[in-house]
């Protein structure tokens, strides 16, 4: 489309040019002949009298005027001199329409190209004392001005042949290399489909196609990536499944296949409940993952963190005491965020929960909240074992443990803290990971601050 614009805007160019040459010859030929009819003019109006004789001498002598034609009429129209065929239209009426234009007071010029010669004409009145006594009639065959306009409108029409040819030529290499470079997309997008997202594409230039190739490669990066995660996801989940399925499996056989005691027995199967509960926590955070990946959330509610602090660490006390962990509360009232108030205790509470099970013997869990510029900042501190550093990167990934053993002794699945990190995240807020320097570890979760207090009043739920 471009180029077949550009093609008719260089046409239109040339044209133009062509035309514009030609009007500049025109007015200088206009120049010409309009100073030679005054010259003519000033001369006839000092002979006292105009007859064909008188006329032909003067005009005679006038070597320089270089017209083909040369006609003097009086006020009537009469043609007093004529310059060729020896003064035969003398004394007959000239009706050409220059004359009558020019016996009326008016200046003429007329001129048109034709077969590779310039005809001008030209008229005016002839006046003595501001009064009309005939008319002047110039008219010239130009052969050489002709030649130029026709060399020029041969030049014009090659230059507009080689610059359509050379506009031809670049849309057919631009079309080539567009065609290509499209076929290079299209066979890499052929590539993707069937599943291999390592290959890139490689266009080069600085154009729009190149911008979309580097998008295509971002994109196609972001599809291995995730291809990556579901893999391992799906490498991970079926481990952690296929643990308690093994157990469960491995029990049952153990009670068909061996004669035992009615207390072994209830041992065995209490054993398989257990692997059955942990099979069941274990499903009820992938859904719930799962689920939280495919939500979007719309809705948002006013929470009170101190409100909330304080209903965790109610219902895990008896946890803590399980396992000596004193936990302290350095919370305040009225610390109020726009999140949903389900997923504010469930981060509270996998986090103060990890913080106990994963704590020293007569460990200490703190719950810090403190208010900073426009967000609250909530930090569980545990004395635990810490967390070592090249784990700090992936401890909010799925199924990623520290130490797995530990880990599933303890009941844990990996996937808390990634619930954790999800649920923080879609709340707008952010959550990390620090390292005392007295040990153990530090989980920070910010959220942004919602406050209720308006020109000095409290606003009621």
């Amino acid at each position: 489309m471009y180029i077949l614009i550009t093609s008719v805007i260089l046409i239109f160019l040339n044209l133009y040019a062509a035309s514009t040459m030609r009007n500049l010859i025109f007015q200088g030929k206009k120049t010409s002949l309009d100073d030679k009819v005054q010259l003519i003019s000033s001369t006839m109006e000092e002979l006292p009298y105009m007859t064909a004789e008188t006329a032909g001498e003067v005009l005679t002598q006038m070597n320089s005027l270089n017209v083909t034609r040369i006609l003097l009429t009086d006020a009537n129209g009469t043609v007093i001199y004529d310059s060729i065929d020896d003064n035969s239209a003398a004394g007959k009426t000239a009706l050409l329409p220059e004359v009558v234009l020019a016996l009326e007071g008016n200046d003429v010029f007329y001129s048109r190209y034709t077969g590779g010669v310039l005809e001008s004409r030209a008229s005016a009145p002839l006046l003595r004392s501001e009064q009309l006594v005939g008319s002047i009639y110039l008219m010239e065959y130009d052969t050489n001005q002709g030649s130029l306009i026709q060399a020029l409108q041969k030049n014009i029409l090659w230059i507009s042949l080689l610059l359509e040819g050379a506009v031809i030529l670049f849309s057919f290499i631009f079309s080539e290399i567009f065609s290509h470079r499209m076929r290079e997309i299209f066979a890499s997008i052929r590539i993707i489909r069937e599943g291999d997202y390592s290959h890139k594409l490689k266009i080069r230039g600085s154009d729009e196609l190149t911008g979309l190739a580097l998008e295509f490669n971002d994109l196609t990066a972001r599809l291995q990536e995730s291809e990556e995660r579901r893999r391992q996801f799906v490498s991970d989940a079926s481990h952690e499944l296929k643990t308690p399925l093994s157990s469960i499996k491995l029990l049952s056989d153990s009670i068909l296949q061996n004669p035992m005691d009615m207390e072994t027995v209830l041992e065995f199967v209490q054993d398989i409940g257990n692997e059955a509960d942990r099979l069941t926590r274990m499903t009820q955070k992938l859904l719930y993952l799962t689920k939280m990946d495919a939500e979007q959330l719309d809705d948002h509610e006013i929470a009170d963190i101190h409100e909330t602090a304080k209903k965790v660490l109610r219902m895990l006390e008896p946890v803590a005491k399980l396992h000596n962990i004193t936990m302290v509360c350095n919370t305040q009232p009225n610390a109020t965020v726009l999140v949903m108030e389900d997923d504010l205790y469930q981060i509270l509470f996998n986090l103060v929960e990890n913080g106990i099970k994963y704590n020293k013997p007569n460990g200490k869990l703190t719950l810090d909240l403190q208010r900073l510029h426009g967000d609250w900042v909530l930090t569980v501190t545990d004395t635990g074992v810490g967390i070592p550093s090249d784990a700090i990167d992936h401890i909010f990934e799925r199924f990623y443990r520290v130490d797995k053993a530990r880990s599933r002794q303890a009941g844990g699945s990996g996937l808390g803290l990634s619930i954790v990190h999800g649920m923080v995240t879609r709340n707008g807020g952010k959550i990390d990971v620090l390292q005392p320097e007295t040990g153990g570890s530090s989980f920070v979760v910010v959220f942004p601050a919602f406050d209720l207090e308006v020109d000095g009043l409290w606003l009621e739920e």
